[in-house]
């Protein structure tokens, strides 16, 4: 188990980036969470085994018809033990 700490730049803020973020978590039984920054960038902390992550990422890359990644820069922090779920925070 591993966990990251991303930031996803391009369009990704009111598309429901989101949302798809948490789809995409669900189907790679990733935990962790998702939340639009004030500047514009999206911060994601991701945590699964490094071939779940991998998967998930690959998918948010993709994308959608309204989303279009630029940049993902990722670095690996500590795991949170007792996380069981993917949730978007709205704050």
């Amino acid at each position: 188990m591993k966990r990251y700490f991303c930031i996803v730049s391009g369009i990704v803020q009111g598309v429901g980036f989101r949302h798809f973020c948490t789809m995409a978590a669900f189907k790679h039984q990733i935990s962790g969470t998702v939340r639009n920054m004030s500047n514009g960038l999206v911060e994601i902390q991701a945590q699964g085994t490094p071939e779940q992550f991998n998967d998930f990422i690959q998918e948010i890359q993709l994308g959608n018809r309204f989303i279009k990644i630029d940049n993902i820069s990722i670095k690996e922090i500590p795991v949170l033990n007792n996380e069981t779920k993917f949730k978007a925070l709205y704050y």
